[in-house]
């Protein structure tokens, strides 16, 4: 069974290398550049989430998905629409809802930011602007509590943005699990690889044998 981790938006899918390098069956993992999957077309959410749709659609099986911020949104958002489709959910420091000052402020800063800054984001200065401004009204809120799928919630410790979102996510969806990942900020996947490889090897291990019995 293919998993696909989904980075988020101020990264690119090498930012899952170091963590992919410690999984099991790392040969079964998809980290593809959310850029690529858009194919040129206008970074705004719905076709970032048409794109998405139509990837994992094109997978065979069943899949389990790991995403972080912007992919945690995607896979939350995919796995609520499409829930016959995904095996396994793991979520990374995803608010279940889009915080709108946080965002507002964020697009305040990207604005004086040089454009080089964002070569090494998801999307170019003009794509993210288009992007942020197309998440502002996605909430969640109402439909965690429908996802039926083994669900792992992750936080750093240091994730002030979204600790909270981890805390509602975990109460909201039926027998989820929630681990929060000490001395660790947003990015959990770069600044803590080798515990996240950890955590998500001994979480697919339960996932397996609860597809086995």
């Amino acid at each position: 069974m293919k998993k696909i981790f989904i980075h988020g938006s101020g990264h690119k899918g090498n930012s899952w290398n170091e963590t992919v390098k410690c999984m099991q069956e790392k040969e079964n993992i998809l980290y593809p550049d959310l850029s690529s999957i858009l194919n040129k077309k206008e970074a705004s959410y719905q076709n970032l989430y048409s794109s998405f749709v139509d990837y994992c659609n094109n997978v065979d099986g069943k899949v389990d998905l790991c995403g972080i911020s912007l992919g945690g949104i995607l896979a939350l958002n995919y796995t609520l629409d499409f829930p016959n489709k995904v095996n396994s959910l793991v979520l990374i420091g995803t608010p279940h809802k889009v915080p709108k000052i946080m965002f507002s402020i964020q697009n305040v800063i990207f604005r004086f930011l040089p454009k080089s800054i964002f070569d090494n984001m998801a999307f170019n200065k003009k794509d993210t602007f288009i992007l942020g401004n197309t998440m502002k009204k996605i909430d969640f809120s109402n439909r965690v509590q429908y996802i039926k799928c083994p669900t792992l919630i992750i936080c750093g410790e240091k994730d002030s943005a979204n600790i909270k979102s981890a805390y509602y996510l975990s109460e909201n969806i039926k027998d989820s699990k929630l681990e929060i990942i000490k001395n660790t900020g947003h990015v959990v996947n770069e600044e803590n690889p080798k515990e996240l490889a950890r955590i998500l090897n001994e979480y697919y291990k339960g996932v397996q044998k609860i597809c086995e019995e």
